[in-house]
């Protein structure tokens, strides 16, 4: 008896696994893990079930799987997409009034919250995505296609704003140039510099040529340093990082002027720019912005697109009326004038009450 209880046991414990194995599967499904398999179009269990003229199976039907929607989409990003659209239009106002104030809250802004609190920037591993790599998905990432749309479309109309105020790294750079003592910093002669701005168009033609023959994306760390704000880095690269922040003490926005890819790409964007700085005819032969930029932009009465950041120094320098050459040789042409004007008022009075004695 004891024999065949212990049989009767296995025997339940046989089914019982089989059941458990054959009802499996429609959790599986709704996992994913088969969900495109063609043979789920008919019921697991019915597959799994007796042979004909067995007894009946349990035949429930599949649950339906609920699909977002995009309006599902927009409610669980909107947080996001609110505090993107705020961050660009602090950035965008700050620029068009030409506020120094607000550029300084905007650089601040972007480093804490585009840099270490999203770790989301506009990237060479995007310009990689033009040419057969991996963009992010659209719907699942708009907050990001925000930022990456206004970098592109401001970029054609004014120029490269996206590097002057919007990119964590360039922000951090310029808080730091104002932090460190004018005196320690080195100015990089005009020729040298005008060299040098060229490497940074070498080394896009070099990572992309990487990247379109390798299809192999993550040699960028090696030649951008966003990495940093997620704190990801090899001991090599947070190295490398080092020398490079210590460098750039010395030689202002050394990284953007010179080694930057994404802002090379930025500057062959911005030769489509629609609304270019203004210049005045003075401008050929003064050269106080050219002193003032800190970019290496102004070259005699040119300003070269592709370096300039829209940086708003010589901006506010042509609406200065006490420094600007423009300004003041209206202003002493004024100043002639009326005294012209005066003088030959002061005649004509004169001869008129002589007039008036007579």
């Amino acid at each position: 008896m004891k024999i065949a209880f212990l049989v009767l046991v296995l025997a339940i414990a046989g089914s019982a696994s089989r059941d458990l194995i054959a009802g499996s599967a429609p959790r599986d499904r709704i996992a994913g893990s088969a969900s495109r398999d063609p043979a789920y179009g008919q019921s697991d269990v019915r597959r799994a079930g007796p042979a004909e003229g067995g007894p009946a199976a349990f035949d429930f039907p599949d649950e339906d799987e609920d699909v977002p929607t995009w309006g599902d989409d927009l409610r669980a990003q909107a947080v996001d997409l609110t505090f993107v659209g705020g961050f660009l239009t602090l950035a965008f106002v700050g620029f068009f009034r030409k506020s120094e104030p607000l550029k300084v809250v905007t650089l601040v802004a972007a480093v804490g919250y585009l840099g270490f609190y999203k770790s989301d920037l506009v990237s060479i591993v995007n310009v990689f995505g033009l040419f057969g790599g991996n963009l992010p998905i659209f719907r699942h990432n708009l907050a990001w296609y925000l930022l990456a749309i206004a970098a592109l479309a401001s970029t054609v109309l004014w120029g490269r704003v996206y590097c002057g105020r919007v990119c964590a790294f360039g922000a951090l750079t310029q808080l730091l140039d104002r932090v460190v003592p004018a005196r320690w910093q080195v100015k990089v002669p005009r020729p040298l510099e005008r060299r040098a701005g060229y490497i940074k168009y070498g080394i896009l033609v070099a990572v992309v040529a990487y990247f379109v023959v390798t299809k192999n994306p993550l040699i960028y760390p090696y030649v951008e340093p966003f990495w940093l704000f997620g704190f990801h880095g090899t001991p090599v690269l947070w190295a490398a990082l080092g020398v490079l922040l210590v460098a750039t003490i010395f030689v202002r926005n050394l990284y953007c002027r010179f080694l930057c890819p994404l802002g090379a790409f930025l500057g062959l964007l911005s030769k489509l720019t629609v609304f270019r700085i203004k210049r005045w005819s003075e401008c050929s032969t003064c050269r106080i912005c050219e002193k003032t930029c800190e970019w290496g932009a102004i070259r005699g009465p040119q300003i070269v697109l592709s370096e300039c950041v829209r940086c708003d120094d010589c901006e506010r320098l042509y609406a200065d009326t006490r420094k600007c050459p423009h300004h003041l040789i209206i202003i002493r042409k004024a100043d002639i004038l009326a005294r012209r004007a005066g003088t030959v008022r002061l005649k004509a009075d004169t001869a008129h009450a002589r007039s008036v004695r007579l």
